[in-house]
């Protein structure tokens, strides 16, 4: 049952972090030189960014069973692995709000921004708030793999 639960868990992850580092560095940059207009590659990624943050949800639920779970001996390493997940939550939390904010700022269908002034600046706050939970997910998942190797140890 544990190597299921970690199997689990390190699947959403790689969903959603693969994913949204995939997405990121290939797909936005690729999809805006193809439609030739980074408006338009925004009506793509308003939609996209929607399951991008479901999935984060998801994940940091299934993060949260498995620190619950884990027996990790290092209670230090335990202690760093909930602080990235909880800097993991704060910053999911922000992007929901920042997302909620970004859409208020397009019209109805997403397709254009009709209110220019603060979306910028907001899309900047965006993308800082998923590169440092992108980071907090990294030392996670590399503390995690320690706590599993540690746990499988002690067995």
């Amino acid at each position: 049952m544990i190597v299921l639960r970690r199997i689990v868990v390190f699947q959403f992850l790689l969903l959603w972090q693969g994913g949204f580092l995939f997405y990121t560095a290939v797909v936005v940059p690729i999809g805006t030189g193809v439609l030739d207009s980074a408006a338009t590659q925004g009506m793509i990624t308003a939609r996209v960014t929607d399951l991008l943050n479901l999935f984060g949800v998801i994940t940091l639920a299934a993060l949260g069973l498995e620190l619950g779970l884990s027996r990790d001996p290092r209670r230090g390493r335990t202690a760093a692995r909930y602080w990235c997940w909880g800097i993991a939550i704060i910053c999911q939390a922000l992007l929901l709000y920042f997302h909620q904010l970004l859409e208020a700022f397009m019209d109805p269908e997403r397709t254009r921004v009709v209110i220019r002034p603060p979306f910028y600046p907001v899309h900047r706050l965006y993308l800082w708030t998923s590169t440092i939970q992108w980071l907090a997910c990294l030392l996670l998942m590399g503390l995690t793999v320690a706590a599993w190797r540690a746990e499988d140890r002690g067995k």
